[in-house]
């Protein structure tokens, strides 16, 4: 989100801070997704691999739609062509900085992340019932 609001040449201000806020509701919002489906499916009975990659695949297109929606929606104001627009500028170029770098982090590394804590959980639950 820095680099691209250093590319676009726009400062760190007030309205680029609201758009990080409003981009990390989004973000976890879509972390959520796929960490909630996961623990489902693997309370279901599926492994808790099987249950990480299926969430994953079945929560890509919503995840996808909602951050791309996103980003189309905001090319316009971040564009700041209009007269006042330039106001809301920031705002919009950092929401869309952030979004391109999280739907890699929330696809990716949200997954890895959760098996890697609740892999460690069901060892650690296992040696304390040996």
């Amino acid at each position: 989100m820095v680099a691209f609001l250093f590319l676009t040449h726009t400062t760190l201000n007030i309205m680029s801070l609201m758009g990080v806020i409003m981009m990390t509701g989004i973000v976890v919002s879509n972390s959520i997704l796929i960490v909630e489906f996961s623990g489902i499916l693997h309370e279901r009975g599926m492994g808790l691999q099987q249950a990480v990659v299926e969430a994953c695949k079945v929560r890509l297109r919503p995840i996808l739609m909602t951050s791309l929606a996103t980003l189309l929606g905001l090319i316009p104001m971040a564009l700041g062509v209009e007269a006042g627009s330039e106001q809301y500028a920031p705002l919009a170029r950092a929401v869309i900085g952030g979004l391109g770098v999280s739907v890699v982090v929330t696809v990716f590394l949200v997954p890895a992340v959760y098996l890697m804590i609740h892999g460690r959980k069901r060892v650690e639950t296992a040696e304390v019932a040996s």
